[in-house]
This record gives structure tokens, sequence and C-alpha cells, in this order.
């Protein structure tokens, strides 16, 4: 199975309804150039939720 990246977007590259929350960034996971997970609002969200996809019988 391909590795799974965080992928960052910062300001009109954001949601508009994120936007409209006042954030500026947001994260996405990727997996072979698509898209696995909607926008996250935090890096470590991110990194959670990539790390239990990636290893899905681990646990933190």
């Amino acid at each position: 199975m391909a590795p799974i990246s965080i992928m960052s977007v910062i300001g009109s590259a954001v949601p508009a309804s994120l936007r409209e929350l006042g954030l500026l960034a947001c994260w996405y996971l990727v997996r072979e150039g698509e898209a696995v997970s909607g926008p996250l609002t935090s890096l470590t969200d991110a990194q959670a939720l990539a790390s239990r996809l990636q290893y899905p019988g681990m646990r933190a």
C-alpha cells in the first residue's frame, strides 16, 4: 500500500467554509496524488488520522 502524505494549503486554496471561520490554512491526506481525507483544521489532526489510516491495527 502506498504511503499517506500530508499536504497543506493556504490562503485562497482553503475551502470558503473554513475561510469564513477565519482559518487561513488546512491539511489534506493524500495517497498517490489523490486526496483521502477532506480538509482538516490542524496538523495534529492530520498526523493522527494519517497514522490511523496507514497503520489501522495500531493504537496511539
